[in-house]
């Protein structure tokens, strides 16, 4: 046994796209090893990526494949021989088992008889099956873009190839990929190492050997060498006793950590003068265009100061010539930005609503002026129904905002900054002397942007965030642009996703149904039906994917309900409090057999009556059911009705005893056809009396 290493050093990598290939490079080796049999299930690995280069080590690894024995079966004996001679089928399949005629021997199987041999297949060195399998597995790894770098050549990568490493022990590997032949030599930081090779002499000593060449390999080790110089640097630089501190960031680390090899840190300052932009401008400018991280004192408001952090380090005068090169950027960025403030406030918000008839949102759908009378419609609507249910909503407000809202779009910080759209025209709101509802409701109609960010703080700015991302799923549905497969060039499912989130976490419950907002955000009953089942599907996300709710238990949920968002969420989370009860699992799986009883009674046109006749109970047990579901029936519909869903579960779970017995004792499917019937009719009673909650046909029951 012996370990493997391999390493593709390329072209800088963009850091968005290392996460992913680092991953998929390890999957791809330890089951190619796997399907090679040259390392048993479960074997130990682990990865390494910089931008330059992606690695992963196995440990384990035999050096040949074992030799196997493998049953083959051939033709049948009828076609294999004729008159007593050996067909050409039988000799070709002597020859694919690599034995003579005479070694085939006959089997008998539920097709009869046929020729079969035991065929043995010598295992191949691992140096020849890696050698053959590595390339395929490289040119499979998934790149969002790829590139040709070689003219005439056929392979595609993210970035051309400038080495690569793969070593068996202390064993290349003669891998061929993007022109190179793998070997044992890697390269060190490109400025602080120069071109020198790097020579490896085993697996182990991969990542040491690299710290040698200014290079730290293990992604976990230089994201946490950067918080540490972050907080090292940051508290070095409070020299006035200020309590600065860094403002936490994991998106930056995540990013800086993939754009570096060498990590280091420096602090930057800028003129006070520039805090009197506002703090989001500021920190765009920092963050998404310089990549720098914000500095804030002890009470949270942010400080004159930047943090940079460099691949790279250097001595005191390299470093002062760095951050001072850093300063004057960074002061030119926030130039430009109070220049385009002080510009756009020459214009109001509401003169520039008139403006958005030049500015199209969609060829089809017209122009961001026309959306913005769809989206006052649609919140209007919205903020209707909250009302009637006693939410507490200025509509007035969610007019002016609904109007406002997209009139950021013509100004020219926005242009600038495109990240700052919606929260620059809550800004200038804001400045502009509008009400406090109305800046906030256009500060924040574009959140949540991910499963991960915040929902809107107002029910102001969450009934315009709802009617702006339903607006435009019901344009591009109403033109066939739905998503399909991957593909979702619009980003609809995440603007479906804000909504459901909205519906799910605002503070304030806001007592929407998916329904209501599917036929509000269009006229077309065919497109609402569609819309309708698309936020179902992706309520079903949020269930599993933010909830981690079971597959079982939300397709269960859903199908006795999709559009009551938060009532899902309650549903789902009281089955799984109570699927471990062995009492609601024995009845879980009753609930699954009437089920397929009347499925198929259906099937055979045999209808179940109207209603139950409690005359025609002529059982014990039938009678017990239905006496004892009608009784728990009037207790789970109370407790429904106060949302107290796993108490009506509980409940639901005392039915076992009677649905058992009368599973043992009856035959539901009598030959006399009014009993039979009847006892149909007490099934389907039984089923709809207590799948308001859940189907429970649905729940996957052990055994």
């Amino acid at each position: 046994m012996a370990d493997f290493l391999f390493e593709i050093g390329l072209e800088e990598v963009p850091a968005r796209m290392i996460a992913g290939a680092q991953m998929e490079l390890e999957q791809r080796v330890v089951k190619m090893l796997e399907r090679e049999r040259l390392v048993r299930s479960g074997a130990v690995a682990k990865s390494f990526a910089t931008p330059r280069r992606l690695a992963v080590r196995v440990s384990g690894v035999a050096e040949r494949q074992e030799d196997v024995a493998e049953e083959l079966v051939g033709p049948s004996v009828k076609v294999a021989y004729k008159d007593g001679v050996a067909t050409p089928a039988a000799v070709a399949f002597a020859k694919k088992a690599g034995v003579d005629v005479a070694g085939l021997k006959t089997i008998t199987n539920a097709k009869g008889e046929y020729l079969a041999a035991t065929s043995a297949k010598a295992g191949r060195g691992a140096v020849e099956v890696i050698a053959g399998e590595m390339p395929k597995e490289l040119a499979g790894i998934y790149w969002a873009k790829n590139m040709y770098w070689r003219a005439g050549r056929p392979e595609r990568f993210v970035r051309p190839v400038r080495w690569m490493v793969a070593m068996l022990g202390s064993e290349p590997v003669p891998v061929e990929f993007g022109g190179y032949v793998a070997g044992k030599v890697t390269y060190g930081h490109r400025v602080l190492f120069g071109e020198q090779e790097i020579l490896l002499k085993a697996p182990g000593d991969y990542e040491d050997t690299l710290l040698g060449g200014f290079v730290i390999a293990e992604v976990e080790v230089r994201r946490q060498k950067i918080r540490k110089a972050l907080d090292k640097v940051t508290r070095a630089g409070d020299s006035d006793g200020a309590g600065l501190r860094w403002r936490e960031d994991h998106e930056l680390v995540d990013k800086l950590t993939q754009l570096t090899e060498w990590p280091s840190v420096l602090l930057g300052g800028f003129e006070k003068e520039y805090l009197a932009l506002p703090e989001e401008v500021l920190v765009t400018v920092m963050r998404d265009h310089q990549n720098y991280f914000a500095v804030e004192d002890k009470d949270g408001k942010l400080a004159p100061h930047f943090l940079a952090v460099l691949n790279t380090e250097a001595d005191e005068a390299g470093v002062a010539v760095i951050r001072h090169g850093n300063e004057r950027v960074l002061r030119a960025r926030f130039n430009d930005a109070r220049f385009f403030w002080e510009f756009d406030q020459r214009v109001s918000l509401m003169d520039r609503v008139s403006l958005l008839e030049n500015v199209t949102f969609q060829k089809d759908l017209g122009s961001y002026f026309a959306k913005s009378e769809r989206v006052r419609k649609v919140a209007s609507g919205l903020a209707g129904l909250v009302a009637a249910r006693g939410v507490a909503v200025d509509a007035v407000s969610l007019d002016t905002a609904a109007l406002l809202a997209k009139a950021d779009l013509t100004a020219e910080l926005v242009k600038e900054f495109t990240e700052l759209q919606g929260v620059v025209g809550g800004l200038y709101a804001r400045a502009q002397g509008f009400p406090a509802a109305v800046g906030d409701a256009i500060y924040d109609q574009y959140k949540p942007e991910s499963m991960e960010d915040v929902v809107p703080r107002t029910v102001e700015g969450a009934l315009l965030a709802v009617a702006d991302k339903a607006d435009t799923i019901a344009g591009m549905f109403g033109l066939g642009l739905e998503p399909t497969g991957s593909k979702d060039p619009f980003a609809l499912r995440r603007a479906a996703n804000g909504i459901v989130k909205i519906l799910a976490e605002t503070t304030v419950e806001l007592a929407l149904s998916l329904d209501e907002i599917s036929a509000l955000g269009t006229d077309d009953v065919a497109v609402a039906a569609k819309t309708r089942g698309f936020y179902a599907e992706r309520l079903e996300f949020y269930l599993r994917e933010v909830h981690g709710q079971a597959y079982d238990i939300v397709k269960a949920v859903l199908a006795a309900g999709a559009s009551d968002v938060r009532d899902a969420v309650a549903r789902a989370k009281a089955v799984t409090s109570v699927r471990g009860s062995e009492d609601f699992a024995a009845v879980t799986a009753a609930f699954k057999r009437m089920k397929n009883i009347l499925s198929q009674a259906r099937e055979k046109d045999i209808a179940a009556a109207p209603g139950v006749n409690e005359g025609l109970l002529t059982e014990p047990t039938e009678k017990a059911l239905a006496e004892k579901s009608a009784e728990l029936a009037e207790k789970v519909s109370a407790l429904r009705g106060n949302e107290s869903y796993t108490a009506a579960l509980e409940q639901i779970a005392m039915l076992r005893p009677q649905v058992d017995a009368f599973f043992e004792a009856v035959m539901v499917m009598s030959p006399d056809e009014a009993v039979r019937a009847n006892r149909l009719a007490l099934l389907e009673k039984v089923l709809g009396d207590f799948s308001g909650i859940a189907d429970f046909s649905e729940i996957v029951v052990s055994g």
